[in-house]
């Protein structure tokens, strides 16, 4: 299958492994790439994450390296290395996400690349950028404690972990996106060799953006954090028979919703009419939310919104995903004969190009299913 999208013709060496690395790889599948994906012999982790239909072939490596070859190389020998820089001349771009000692034992560093004759873009996505912290292992778990993701989650008290891997798939954000500009700045005459993404740096100006609060002037004119997503009661409300998210967020949303209550006092009650008095009272404006919306059933209350045009939903559950019928119609969620697994439903790119999606990327590779082809001939057939 050649691949067609923005990226077509770009020809991508992936050795990375895990998440932040093959999420970013993905993305430029999607995109139109020609992504191949170097793994060694025993494969990528994520293929003995859960329990798939048949060895290897796990939901997780499903879902992350669609639109890619595989080709098994064991760049722990002489001989894998010296197939690696037979391999680097032939790709536009080379991402790994190895600690920088590791990746410089088998060539990926800008002076590697260019001994090897390739005058590829070297996408490099570690655990930190230079400094105390620069040889340390990282992982999606670390990353959100160090960068202080952990700690706001908690909000400032118990740190908890976001139930997602976001420091992960936002570092393979990043990546993806330095990629492309990268790239882009070379076609201006701007040549770039290398781009570093720095797992650390990255979660960490990813989450201070809104957090940052009283810290951001010096000396400090108050405590960090985002007092409105810091109230224990900004969570979808409980409803008469469900739950229901609401986003009152402007001086008119509160407005209307207030006079359609019949609360005419609290409709000229700063508290809840002005950003500033919502900002400084958030906790006892949430529980007054909270309070009203046990009096409807979740289908009444999404009734009147739409009515007031005030932004709200129902909580999906992923089976909900699964039957939604705006998805259903973006096609989203797509069901695909995998060659090995059977049908298996595929996440397709979220993004419209000229008003349509790109085309759905081939399916999952088996463990070294294009060795062969990927060593002898990277071009797509």
């Amino acid at each position: 299958m050649t691949p067609t999208g923005p990226l077509s013709g770009l020809r991508v060496l992936d050795l990375t492994s895990t998440m932040s690395g093959p999420y970013c790889t993905l993305l430029l599948a999607q995109l139109g790439a020609s992504v191949d994906k170097i793994e060694p012999p025993e494969g990528d982790i994520t293929r003995s994450l859960m329990r798939g239909r048949n060895p290897g072939m796990t939901p997780i490596f499903l879902g992350l390296n669609a639109g890619k070859r595989s080709a098994v190389l064991d760049l722990r020998t002489p001989e894998g290395r010296e197939r690696l820089a037979a391999l680097l001349p032939r790709y536009d771009a080379v991402v790994h996400n190895m600690r920088p000692a590791a990746a410089a034992r088998i060539g990926l560093t800008e002076e590697g690349l260019a001994a090897a004759g390739s005058a590829a873009l070297l996408c490099e996505i570690v655990g930190y950028g230079p400094g105390p912290y620069e040889d340390r292992p990282a992982y999606d778990d670390t990353t959100q404690a160090v960068s202080g993701m952990a700690w706001v989650q908690g909000r400032g008290e118990t740190p908890e972990y976001v139930r997602s891997a976001i420091a992960d798939k936002t570092a393979g954000l990043y990546a993806a996106l330095a990629i492309c500009a990268a790239l882009l700045g070379r076609e201006k005459g701007r040549p770039t060799r290398t781009v570093r993404i720095p797992m650390f740096e990255t979660m960490a100006a990813f989450t201070l953006v809104e957090q940052l609060g009283g810290l951001t002037f010096d000396p400090p004119e108050g405590p960090p954090l985002y007092p409105r997503t810091m109230s224990p009661s900004r969570r979808p409300y409980p409803t008469a028979d469900g739950y229901v998210a609401v986003m009152l967020y402007t001086d008119r949303h509160w407005r209307t919703f207030l006079e359609w209550l019949g609360r005419a006092d609290l409709a000229a009650d700063e508290r809840f009419t002005t950003v500033a008095g919502r900002s400084q009272h958030i906790d006892e404006v949430y529980a007054f939310l909270a309070g009203e919306l046990t009096a409807r059933t979740t289908d009444e209350w999404l009734k009147v919104f739409a009515e007031l045009d005030v932004p709200a939903s129902r909580v999906h559950t992923f089976a909900d995903l699964l039957t939604d019928p705006h998805l259903t119609q973006a096609g989203l969620l797509a069901v695909v004969d995998h060659p090995t697994e059977g049908r298996v439903r595929q996440v397709r790119a979220p993004f419209l190009i000229d008003g349509a999606p790109p085309a759905d990327p081939a399916p999952a590779p088996t463990l070294g299913q294009h060795t062969a082809e990927v060593l002898d001939d990277p071009g797509r057939g």
